[in-house]
């Protein structure tokens, strides 16, 4: 049986997005193990984040003073499960540094799942060379890096692939706000782009992980 992944953004006692991964998880569980019943990820996360020392935000701004130091520093809270949660963990949590990406081909890639086993990706992030991570193009169209979803931007709006290889909560967010849209894109139109930025579960659109687009090696 597959074992899944949700990875979670939690700072200042605030859980981000959490409707979208509450989403994502019971409808894995639906497709993959005709599960009917839906978890409570807010009810589950909140009694962990309690056991762990945390507390969720609370309604007076002042109150916030009061929060543990550890929880003002974003963390990543992982949740791996199957039909039921297995593990929950909080782990404090760093941006990278990601300033160049390699162009990797893959028409058979398939991760529309959020699995714990990446090792199809695994393989495709070690043709990155010297770059920070890679750009997957699955027949003749890109889709993500290795971690993050990708957004182009023109000088007028954002854009987001047609067809990420996994529907991130982040994405899907800003796509809900209207925030960026769709496209297809092929390698051959970035030269059409300013620049490229990364976004996931923990990574947020506001923190402008930009990549230069001539920083995308082919």
């Amino acid at each position: 049986m597959c074992l899944l992944l949700e990875t979670i953004r939690i700072e200042n006692g605030h859980i981000y997005n959490l409707m979208y991964h509450q989403e994502r998880m019971n409808h894995a569980r639906k497709i993959l193990f005709r599960c009917s019943d839906r978890l409570n990820l807010a009810e589950i996360i909140n009694a962990h984040l309690s056991s762990a020392g945390f507390a969720i935000r609370p309604q007076k701004t002042a109150d916030l003073q009061s929060l543990h130091k550890k929880q003002s520093k974003p963390h990543k809270c992982r949740i791996k499960y199957v039909k039921e949660i297995q593990t929950i963990e909080f782990i404090p949590y760093k941006q990278p540094s990601i300033n160049s990406l390699k162009i990797a081909h893959d028409d058979q890639i398939d991760y529309a799942f959020k699995y714990n086993d990446r090792s199809p990706l695994n393989e495709l992030f070690a043709q990155k060379a010297n770059c920070d991570d890679i750009l997957i193009v699955k027949q003749g169209f890109i889709t993500d890096t290795s971690y993050a979803n990708i957004l182009f931007y023109n000088g007028k709006e954002w854009l987001t692939p047609t067809h990420p290889l996994l529907n991130g909560v982040q994405r899907a967010s800003l796509l809900d706000r209207e925030l960026i849209q769709v496209a297809d894109i092929r390698p051959e139109d970035l030269k059409h782009f300013q620049k490229a930025r990364l976004i996931n579960a923990m990574i947020r659109f506001e923190d402008k992980l930009d990549i230069k687009i001539d920083h995308i090696y082919f």
